[in-house]
């Protein structure tokens, strides 16, 4: 059984935030994150967030992924509002491995540093656990999740293939492609 993840990440300018697993205590935080990221949940299924995304976001996996697997964490300030959340699969697409869903972030946060600052702290755990690859994705057009994992050293691959469904769930009609990314975690010590 692996540890649950609970830190605290310390950005650049010294503001505190708290990354661990979600509780159902952390809906309406994580509904209201989805409402003011619009323009990222627009990008990246070409439909403004709704209700069901939330209960797509735990219930949507990748084909051959475990449900025992799937990781959901929240990022919160100190005040304990949700400002950011990540969707990850461990064990997928290989054993070893990590696929990253979703990272998103409260916009007043993008350009900050905290998503840098939360990578980073992620990409430590993952490599001290034995990670061998992460993989991430990113909406085709979305530049600012490309630059994003550029800077973080993710190296981009052939874009996924799309078709009528994603994981486990059907695609919506506007939702676009997504470029592949993968990052084979540096060891520290």
């Amino acid at each position: 059984m692996t540890e649950p993840i609970s830190m605290t990440i310390t950005t650049d300018d010294g503001r505190r935030h708290t990354l661990r697993e979600a509780v159902p205590e952390d809906e309406p935080g994580v509904l209201a994150l989805f409402e003011d990221g619009a323009a990222y949940v627009e990008a990246a299924t070409g439909l403004p967030s709704g209700p069901a995304d939330l209960q797509s976001l735990y219930y949507s996996l990748p084909p051959g992924a475990d449900w025992r697997d799937k990781l959901i964490l929240v990022v919160t300030e100190d005040a304990g509002r949700v400002v950011g959340i990540i969707d990850a699969v461990r064990n997928h697409p290989v054993p070893g491995a990590c696929a990253v869903g979703l990272f998103l972030l409260h916009p007043s946060l993008w350009g900050t540093g905290t998503g840098r600052a939360v990578a980073t702290a992620l990409l430590d755990r993952a490599a001290a656990s034995g990670t061998t690859l992460v993989t991430a994705t990113v909406p085709v057009g979305w530049s600012r999740g490309r630059r994003f994992l550029a800077s973080l050293s993710f190296r981009f691959t052939d874009p996924a293939p799309g078709g009528p469904a994603t994981a486990n769930r059907s695609t919506g009609p506007r939702e676009p492609a997504v470029e592949r990314a993968e990052l084979v975690p540096a060891r520290k010590g």
